[in-house]
């Protein structure tokens, strides 16, 4: 007994369409929204980095790296793309 081909391979599709729109799709969209971010990093803004070190953007170089003051009188030069996000601080009440 076989079975229509196509009934065969259903399963399989209906599987890879989970995938995409559980995983690939967000990811995608996740990329994308922090390439935005970076494009728009200016003079002022305060980030995190991959490495967890907390500064405020000092100069934006044309070459993908950026200059952060993480502390007085210490500034770092770091890849744009190893920025994870703005730093936001809580307003406790």
């Amino acid at each position: 007994m076989s079975g229509s081909g196509f009934a065969q391979f259903i399963p399989l599709i209906l599987i890879f369409v989970i995938f995409y729109f559980f995983l690939i799709r967000p990811q995608q969209k996740k990329v994308k929204e922090h390439k935005v971010m970076v494009q728009n990093l200016k003079r002022g803004d305060e980030v995190i980095t991959s490495g967890g070190i907390i500064g405020k953007v000092e100069r934006v170089f044309d070459d993908d790296r950026l200059e952060v003051n993480i502390s007085d009188g210490v500034n770092v030069q770091v890849v744009k793309n190893t920025v994870q996000s703005h730093f936001k601080k809580e307003i406790k009440k």
